[in-house]
């Protein structure tokens, strides 16, 4: 692996890094920003949000409960982030989820589980996400039909 190719990982990491950052802190536009403009999201009981624009509206529906209360409701821990390059401007990645409520100390702060499966595209020079799939597995289990099937994908 070059050092090219570890600092284009690592621009990747930042970008999910930057993501958690941003829904934690309820900046919706600058989350939305982080998306190409036809990316798609498939977040199990949340459904498949399609495109930029549709991404933005539909974590501002989701997030209603938590914009009324204000910022870092809530902390999404991103850990064991694999990333493959697969092509000169096209990645994949897997990553975990912890998504842990902060606002109230007195109950048992773990909300969901998950494992993100995502594609990533650079774009005028930026990485950003092209396709992002949440497998919930805890509390109640949420998972493509092939999860976790072989990842990266098995060569052809």
């Amino acid at each position: 692996m070059t050092i090219e190719e570890l600092l284009e990982i690592e621009a990747i990491r930042k970008l999910r890094v930057r993501y958690s950052y941003y829904l934690d802190a309820l900046d919706l536009d600058a989350l939305a920003n982080l998306f190409t403009e036809n990316a798609t999201c498939e977040f199990g009981p949340y459904g498949v949000w399609r495109g930029r624009a549709g991404i933005r509206a539909k974590y501002g529906q989701v997030m209603a409960p938590a914009i009324e209360k204000g910022p870092f409701q809530s902390v999404h821990a991103n850990t064991n982030h694999w990333v493959e390059l697969t092509g000169a401007v096209t990645a994949i990645g897997r990553i975990s989820l912890l998504d842990l409520a902060v606002a109230d100390g007195d109950k048992n702060p773990l909300i969901w589980v998950g494992v993100y499966d995502e594609a990533y595209r650079k774009t005028d020079g930026d990485w950003l996400i092209e396709r992002s799939t949440l497998n919930f597995l805890w509390p109640k289990r949420h998972t493509t039909g092939d999860f976790p099937g072989s990842f990266p994908a098995a060569p052809d």
